[in-house]
């Protein structure tokens, strides 16, 4: 396959947390067309991975994208779960929000990192947090091998929810800037393209277009449209629970909570024009001026 790269970065650290295990990639066995997900979370994960499903399934409905490509370092998962990825014969597709340096990378495999503006995922990741049933916190927190703090209920005011995640470096989860860099440093790889959330939204069929370009896949034109329609908003909203992970059973509200409203900008009439600001300002600082350019509007 073209576009593969000659050596790969090397993993430099594990990273453990209530949600996340990184040793569960050091003994994965890559084939040449391995597609891995990535990203922070909240910025069009489970989008991407319809994506290259349908993509890869050419449009086939039944493709059942929770079932075929789970969280793979998720450390509740139980052990069946990542079997069933190894005993696999398609073309895997598998998803991981691990900063790069916490992963271990292969030159057989093609990666896509999907990024969204900080404000914006958080909006959404308040959504998906706020939904989980109580009895969730147990599964997170119970389970052995925990590192770190439990996960807790969010705070019920957002916009300190909010605040709190940018001044204590993406707490209650993982640091959102080392993540966004980790991958923005990989973009000349010729195995990583980044893909970004305002892209999908503007021009989603163009989107899909570069996509299967560089995952090789052809596709026949007249399939095009069925395939696109597959990966809409409004079709991933009605049929929820094919998407959401694990159908939706986390979340009081099921898989329509999971899959909420795919928009942008409802943090505009919450934040403070200072606290958006500050925002704008640590990702310049932490990012550089061009990948946090990048990361709010989606133009490299």
């Amino acid at each position: 396959m073209s576009g593969i790269a000659t050596h790969a970065p090397r993993k430099t650290r594990e990273l453990h947390n209530h949600h996340m295990d990184s040793t569960v990639w050091n003994d994965f066995s890559f084939r040449d067309d391995d597609v891995i997900v990535a990203t922070y979370g909240k910025a069009g994960t489970t989008w991407t991975q319809q994506i290259v499903a349908q993509l890869i399934f050419q449009g086939d409905e039944s493709v059942n994208v929770n079932q075929i490509s789970p969280w793979y370092d998720m450390r509740i998962i139980p052990p069946e779960v990542r079997q069933a990825v190894d005993a696999q014969t398609h073309r895997r597709v598998v998803k991981t929000h691990l900063p790069a340096d916490a992963l271990v990378m292969s030159p057989r495999a093609k990666y896509l990192y999907v990024a969204r503006d900080g404000r914006d995922v958080m909006w959404s990741m308040y959504n998906h947090h706020a939904g989980f049933r109580p009895d969730i916190y147990a599964m997170f927190n119970s389970v052995p091998g925990l590192v770190g703090e439990p996960l807790a209920p969010p705070d019920p005011d957002i916009r300190r929810y909010f605040n709190t995640w940018v001044e204590r470096d993406g707490y209650p989860f993982w640091s959102f800037w080392e993540n966004t860099q980790s991958w923005w440093a990989l973009r000349d790889q010729p195995n990583v393209k980044l893909v970004h959330f305002n892209r999908l939204k503007a021009d989603l069929a163009g989107e899909m277009r570069a996509i299967a370009d560089f995952l090789e896949i052809e596709t026949p034109e007249a399939m095009w449209p069925a395939i696109v329609e597959h990966c809409t908003f409004d079709y991933m909203k009605a049929n929820a629970e094919r998407f959401a992970p694990m159908g939706g059973m986390p979340w009081e509200g099921g898989a329509d909570t999971f899959i909420n409203k795919g928009v942008n900008g409802r943090w505009r009439d919450v934040l403070s024009p200072a606290e958006s600001l500050a925002y704008e300002e640590m990702a310049a600082e932490k990012l550089g001026p061009d990948c946090a350019r990048w990361l709010a509007t989606g133009e490299e």
